[in-house]
Order: structure tokens, then sequence, then C-alpha cells
């Protein structure tokens, strides 16, 4: 006879300390222009895989690319302007 035994890993996987933090949260928040630019991007370039790019194809990659650009250079001079309170003077 075989004994059936429960995965408690399983089980166990989805408890309350797993979930994100609130600063994690943040993070994502403020980073998600950034993610759906880059999301368009790939969906424009997904697009074109099994296909010679029109013209237009290659007007919404351009497109893409440059939302996905200024979404990243609007989140990395949002983090230089961050100050941070203590430390050396």
């Amino acid at each position: 006879m075989e004994h059936i035994v429960t995965v408690q890993d399983a089980v166990t996987a989805f408890e309350p300390w797993l979930e994100p933090t609130a600063a994690e949260l943040d993070a994502i928040e403020l980073e998600m222009p950034l993610i759906l630019a880059d999301v368009d991007l790939l969906d424009a370039q997904i697009t074109t895989l099994d296909r010679v790019p029109s013209e237009l194809d290659a007007r919404r990659i351009r497109r893409a690319r440059r939302r996905a650009l200024a979404a990243r250079r609007g989140l990395s001079n949002r983090a230089a302007t961050v100050t941070f309170s203590g430390g050396a003077a």
C-alpha cells in the first residue's frame, strides 16, 4: 500500500508573510509607466516576428521605443532627485 503524502510547501506557499510589502508595491507603482512602455515595445516587436515589417510596423516600433526611453529617462530623473535624510554631511 502506498501512502499519500501532502506537499506542505505547496499548501503553505501563500503565507501572509510572503506578500509584497508596502514599499515594494510603491516601487512597482513608481515603475509602472516603464513596465507598460516596455510591454508596448515588445508587442510591437512580436507582431513583426513572422513577417517583413511594413513602414507602419517600423513606425510603431520607433514610437514604442521612444516611449520606453522617455519612461526610462523619467524614472531615472525621478530617482536622481530623491534625497535621503540623515547620513554624512
